[in-house]
């Protein structure tokens, strides 16, 4: 367990999970950006950690946005201090070498659901309301809710949510493609564990590559995104695991990977 308070985390067998726990409606203020990133850095420690898992405490809101309280006083230059630091914990949640699921049990709004868009999977509650209300508030989407937004729904679709701020249901969010999965109410953190154990019985390198090659490949043309994944495949030939995934399938038993 983690020795914060805001932030707190838990190995599970081969998987973390990481909660939020800043009631009532787990407001990212400085202090709970600060310590995310202090529990994010002991959690890319953990050398058993497959997958992980952000959930936060409570039933109303996942997340439901920045502090509001600290805007009236910004200027450019700390205007930009403070995104900065907002993108660098998102980012290395978004680089993390193994998969990062987020468990939305309520409003994601905001900082919330950019906080989000920086996980590999998105599995909301019925009750969810997904959005980001910048606009209303005369900003936008600072960490990096403009550009990740875009690139996962697609230009029309996030102009459409920025430009009128309006939140969305969890079934519009699929429809969307900005979630991948819509779980039943209370039901979120017990599907993302679900999947966390599924993925934890897959080679560790195999995964952590595969997230490499999807998240460059698509930065560059479909031709470099083939070159890298044929260069990361090879990497991945010269691994135990790779023997031991063979030497399991022609032995009909479930392979022990090691992450070697």
């Amino acid at each position: 367990m983690g020795d914060t308070q805001l932030v707190t985390y838990e190995i599970n067998s081969d998987f973390a999970s990481l909660t939020i726990n800043h009631s009532p409606l787990n407001v990212l203020t400085d202090e709970v950006i600060t310590q995310l990133d202090v529990v994010m850095e002991n959690i890319l420690r953990e050398p058993r950690c497959r997958a992980l898992i952000i959930r936060a405490a409570g039933e109303k809101a996942f997340v439901a946005g920045a502090d509001i309280r600290q805007f009236p006083s910004l200027t450019e230059t700390s205007g930009i201090e403070l995104v900065e630091k907002g993108k660098k914990v998102f980012d290395r949640i978004a680089h993390a070498p193994f998969p990062v699921i987020c468990a939305i049990n309520g409003l994601a709004l905001g900082a919330g659901l950019e906080l989000a868009l920086a996980c590999d999977i998105r599995i909301a509650e019925k009750r969810a309301k997904l959005g980001l209300p910048e606009t209303s508030l005369g900003i936008l989407p600072g960490y990096a809710g403009t550009q990740r937004l875009a690139r996962l729904v697609g230009p029309g679709k996030a102009k459409k949510m920025i430009f009128t701020g309006a939140a969305i249901s969890a079934v519009e969010a699929y429809a969307f493609g900005l979630i991948e999965e819509v779980a039943e109410d209370g039901e979120s953190y017990q599907a993302a564990r679900k999947l966390a154990e599924q993925i934890a019985t897959k080679g560790p390198i195999a995964i952590s590559k595969a997230k490499l090659a999807i998240d460059q490949g698509l930065e560059g043309t479909l031709e470099e995104g083939q070159k890298l994944e044929s260069r990361l495949f090879s990497r991945l030939c010269l691994t135990e695991d790779m023997q031991e995934g063979v030497k399991a399938f022609k032995e009909k038993r479930a392979p022990q990977f090691t992450g070697k």
